[in-house]
């Protein structure tokens, strides 16, 4: 059954005036249909990258929070700082550390707590 309606539209895609078939119909040709479809797919595949890098991103900021015992390299990644500024707030008092050995220094989460309820 083929039908007579013959409606002006303009193409979602190029933005072309173009006559359509039928009441649905949204783009001007086959090529303009399946440009918009790959620009969706695309879209969405960009959409989901994205949320992964923010989840990668904030993932291990969520386990050092989680963690009792701290690396001076967990330390600095909390306060985004360098390695040398925690050593340097270790070696003037600013901030208590244990040295259980060589590269195994460990801070307790509730003294670096205490480094900014002391700054207030």
């Amino acid at each position: 059954m083929s039908s007579n309606i013959k409606v002006q539209r303009v193409c979602q895609h190029c933005g072309k005036d173009f006559t359509a078939r039928t009441t649905t119909n949204l783009y001007c040709s086959h090529k303009c249909n399946s440009a918009a479809y790959k620009a969706k797919q695309r879209a969405s595949k960009v959409e989901a990258s994205n949320t992964e890098t923010f989840l990668v991103k904030t993932r291990p900021i969520e386990e050092l929070k989680a963690k009792e015992f701290l690396t001076v390299k967990d330390v600095a990644a909390l306060l985004s700082c360098s390695v040398r500024s925690v050593y340097y707030n270790i070696e003037s008092g600013n901030l208590k550390a244990v040295n259980l050995g060589e590269r195994i220094t460990r801070v307790k989460r509730s003294d670096l707590n205490k480094l900014f309820e002391s700054s207030k």
